[in-house]
């Protein structure tokens, strides 16, 4: 029994410092669905060129779910990994990359939005890692999320064959997606900026 224990740092009493918790193994349910995810884009990007847009459309929406999965089920468990925090970025820009270049190929998106996209995707993260290795940490854009969703709707829109009074409206979300991208990727800018 300890006697006159005075507490000092979290985890430390009186020199005794509490066990490091053991590191979460990389095979997880977390990295499995992120696994998967990657795996999968080659379908899906099959199903889109053989025109199968409908099939396309499912398993688009069925790899965005895993990805909320997938964090939500790591972060509520304890399950982030040094794997999983390199490969769900890897894979949700390879899905966005695959599904937007597949819609050029099929010619119902301009080649244009899709240089856009993946030149703010691809700069902001070579961006972030340059400013990592001058020790200076960029935080998330508070627009990040909303530039995620909109590009989901938007993609998701060209992927289901719809009506033709249905271009107007998909067009307008790819265009706000476009809007949001550029403007969230400006404002990473902005904010490592102003560090200290």
């Amino acid at each position: 029994m300890l006697r006159n224990v005075t507490p000092t740092r979290a985890g430390r009493v009186c020199g005794v410092t509490a066990p490091t918790p053991a590191k979460p193994s990389n095979f997880n349910l977390p990295n499995v669905l992120t696994s998967l995810r990657i795996l999968v884009i080659p379908l899906f990007v099959w199903l889109v060129l053989a025109d199968h847009m409908w099939w396309a459309f499912g398993v688009f929406v069925a790899l965005m779910i895993t990805d909320k999965l997938d964090g939500d089920i790591a972060r509520a468990r304890n399950l982030v990994t040094d794997f999983g925090k390199i490969a769900d970025p890897i894979a949700d820009k390879a899905l966005m990359t695959a599904a937007l270049v597949s819609l050029n190929i099929i010619g119902v998106l301009p080649v244009w939005v899709t240089i856009v996209i993946l030149v703010r995707e691809f700069g902001i993260t070579v961006w972030r890692m340059v400013m990592l290795r001058r020790g200076l940490v960029v935080p998330a854009s508070k627009g990040g999320k909303v530039k995620t969703t909109l590009q989901a709707v938007a993609v998701g829109l060209y992927l289901m064959p719809l009506p033709a009074w249905m271009d107007l409206p998909s067009w307008l979300v790819m265009l706000a997606a476009v809007v949001v991208t550029v403007w969230t990727g400006a404002q990473y800018l902005i904010d490592s900026r102003r560090q200290p």
